[in-house]
């Protein structure tokens, strides 16, 4: 079959790979019908994510046809379903996935007990990402075997289109949990620091929720403009006085929270420094975070949806004295695969507003270049493995 590929920092492939075959009896295999370049596959191009081989084949937005069920898993799927794979790989019996917090399955990492050694305990296996979230191929081919198919997979209804519900496989959850981090009751004024496809349905996840106003903060024009679409107001990043124009804007009062959907490779004032922070050591780029400090009002809360691998620098005289709130982590997909699937079958959000791009496995090499470089409007990219 064929699949998008890692060699190295800035080299992805299409390749010819072996087909996937059942391991494990809870297994399943998928044709994949339309996978996705996620804004972290961009943190693996280049070369952020540490231990991975050449030869990886990358993906973790993926979703398609049930070709093969292993005997553990026919009791929940069979050949003909189609469905949507969430990121995280978990098997729903240990502590944590019996307490909904799927991110953090003890079991399904095969590379747990070294990832142990590093954070303390071992967290989820995730698709495509490296060999510390456990080695296991992504979906950005013809075909996937899906680990735990009993747990992670959901079925979609008739009626809806690939493009509706790819991004129920990680943006579209992980943007909401964005919002349901920032405790909405009504009428609150958000922050969203960076307008990628996290950040676009993060916005739309705060309205729907019942936020008065969004604040939308980015550079790139046509990720503002996407913003401003969904209803929000918008703040270009790099002016000099941010700050004031938050204050400006909200009458002196500040965001009631603030969502970081930036992640390890927000910039700054630019310049050398700031390359070699990155190149020589292994401190990630926290500008955006801090700039997030600064502008959430005292009391408030900081939302962190963008991806850090290694460590950063912290304002926590800032957080202290504010009395601030630091929500974290991979979102728990499966508590919400079910109620935001609901949401788009009633009408109240369509994600695939988000989508600038669609292109072949042949033609991903280039488009994860476009979509890192944010070239010709690129926004988001979802791809056809078979067609």
């Amino acid at each position: 079959m064929k699949a998008l590929c890692w060699h190295g920092k800035g080299d992805i492939r299409c390749e010819t790979v072996p087909d996937p075959e059942i391991v494990e009896s809870r297994d399943a295999i998928i044709k994949v019908t339309t996978c996705a370049i996620c804004g972290s596959d961009l943190h693996l191009m280049g070369g952020f994510v540490p231990n991975m081989h050449k030869g990886d084949v990358l993906g973790h937005e993926t979703m398609g046809e049930v070709v093969e069920v292993g005997p553990d898993a026919k009791h929940k799927l069979k050949a003909g379903d189609r469905v949507v794979v969430p990121f995280t790989i978990s098997c729903g019996e240990c502590r944590m996935c019996r307490w909904g917090l799927f991110s953090c399955c003890e079991r399904s990492n095969p590379a747990g007990r070294e990832e142990a050694k590093l954070i303390g305990y071992p967290t989820a296996g995730i698709f495509g990402y490296s060999h510390s979230y456990g080695g296991f191929s992504g979906g950005q081919a013809q075909y996937l075997r899906v680990p735990y198919a009993d747990v992670g997979p959901i079925k979609v209804p008739d009626g809806l289109s690939d493009e509706q519900v790819i991004f129920l496989s990680d943006i579209f959850p992980t943007g909401y949990v964005g919002a349901e981090m920032c405790e909405i009751k009504g009428g609150e004024t958000i922050a969203v620091f960076g307008c990628g496809p996290v950040g676009q349905l993060a916005i739309r996840s705060c309205f729907l929720l019942g936020a008065a106003r969004v604040i939308a903060i980015d550079v790139v024009p046509e990720r503002l403009a996407m913003a401003r679409a969904s209803g929000a107001e918008t703040v270009e990043y790099n002016t000099r006085d941010l700050q004031e124009q938050l204050l400006a804007i909200t009458g002196g009062k500040g965001p009631d929270a603030v969502i970081e959907a930036v992640g390890l490779e927000s910039h700054g004032p630019g310049g050398i420094g700031e390359s070699l922070t990155s190149s020589l050591t292994d401190m990630e780029r926290p500008y955006a975070f801090e700039q997030a400090v600064m502008a959430c009002r005292p009391g408030g809360i900081i939302a962190m949806r963008g991806v850090f691998i290694n460590k950063v620098s912290v304002p926590m005289g800032a957080i202290i004295a504010k009395a601030l709130t630091i929500k974290t982590g991979q979102t728990h997909m499966q508590k919400y695969l079910a109620p935001l699937l609901e949401r788009i079958v009633n009408g109240e959000i369509d994600p695939s507003f988000i989508i600038t791009d669609k292109v072949t496995l042949d033609e991903g090499p280039e488009a994860y270049k476009r979509f890192r470089d944010k070239k010709e409007g690129c926004i988001k990219v979802v791809l056809k493995p078979n067609g």
